[in-house]
């Protein structure tokens, strides 16, 4: 039953090769439809200007299956979130476009919203069932985090440890200085001959293998910012060199290089999270971004509870990926600060997380 002071915000997530649109009342997901696209997979990696014409095709069925499913009507809209940036421009465009004209046409708020800000709120979804809660694989009664907290945010297109004081506080503490991990990833695996996307396929054959079996160079920054240009070619070399003198190396070696080289990403990513954590003497820890459903991740990131008295939060497998429900809680927190953007707001490609 709706009450007058229930807040339903309906969101557009568009910033890569995903169309999602979800509706929330409140902080409750009603809806989180996705749309995603097969046509980069023969590319070996997203084309922008096919990603934003398959944006075009998808937006209206996904908006429309959204509110089906939510069973509201698009007068009980109190406002319209959507992706700003950081993007694809293309993509953003697209989102953005269309998240003008609803807000227009219906006369509600727009607002806007970071994409990085919305993978880190995810935490804050509620579910119908959940008790409110957020999933934990060590223990489904997990709360959600705490201010202040850690997150480190790790994706395609961005690899940071963010410190969040409240729903809208964020602070960046460290960065990629020029790729980002997951991006390592997906690099990793076009060397090797792997399909696109090609992440989850090495922590699928990492699951088989030796982490331990081969070793990789590790940066040394003066900060706790990350560089992983120089992983990638270290790694583009070792296979060159091993396949030299046996071409089938990839092929008989397989399980073991992808759990060495995904030991290696993952020991470096929680390295510098350690120390930040030691440096500021917090203990909420999570994590957030595609590459938070790496399953070595997620095992190693619970491992370190006991160790360094954390208390983890790890998003649900839905809330990895780029999807609207992200958007959609921050957009909530907005509204409550009546924090309303104008029509002449454009897709920023790069939007800083603070």
């Amino acid at each position: 039953m709706q009450k007058a002071n229930d807040i339903y915000i309906l969101s557009i997530e568009s910033s890569c090769d995903d169309t999602s649109c979800a509706i929330t009342k409140n902080t409750l997901l009603l809806s989180n439809i996705i749309a995603g696209q097969k046509v980069h997979e023969q590319y070996g990696g997203v084309i922008p200007e096919l990603a934003s014409r398959d944006h075009q095709k998808n937006i209206v069925p996904v908006v429309d299956a959204a509110l089906k499913k939510a069973n509201i009507s698009l007068k009980q809209l109190s406002a319209i979130a959507v992706t700003r940036g950081p993007g694809l421009s293309g993509s953003l465009l697209v989102g953005l476009s269309f998240a003008k004209s609803l807000s227009l046409s219906l006369n509600i708020p727009l607002i806007e919203v970071n994409h990085m800000q919305g993978h880190i709120l995810a935490h804050f979804i509620d579910e119908e069932g959940d008790g409110n809660q957020i999933l934990h694989p060590s223990n489904s009664a997990k709360q959600k985090p705490a201010f202040p907290f850690l997150c480190l945010t790790v994706s395609g297109g961005h690899t940071q440890i963010v410190k969040i004081t409240d729903y809208l506080s964020f602070e960046l503490l460290a960065e990629t200085e020029d790729d980002a991990v997951g991006e390592a990833f997906d690099k990793a695996a076009k060397i090797l001959g792997l399909p696109y996307p090609g992440g989850p396929l090495i922590d699928r054959y990492a699951q088989k293998g030796d982490p331990g079996k081969y070793k990789f160079p590790t940066p040394y920054l003066k900060s706790y910012n990350y560089s992983f240009s120089g992983v990638k070619t270290a790694f583009l070399y070792f296979i060159q060199d091993q396949t030299k003198l046996n071409e089938r190396f990839v092929n008989e070696n397989l399980h073991d290089i992808c759990a060495s080289y995904q030991a290696h990403l993952i020991h470096y990513l929680l390295k510098n999270l350690i120390a930040i954590g030691k440096q500021t003497g917090i203990n909420q820890i999570a994590i957030a971004g595609g590459v938070s459903a790496n399953s070595q991740l997620r095992k190693e990131i619970i491992s370190l509870e006991k160790k360094y008295n954390w208390k983890t939060f790890i998003p649900e497998f839905q809330y990895c990926t780029d999807n609207a429900a992200m958007i959609a809680i921050t957009g909530y927190y907005k509204y409550l600060r009546k924090e309303f953007s104008g029509m002449e707001i454009t897709p920023l490609a790069r939007f800083n997380i603070a």
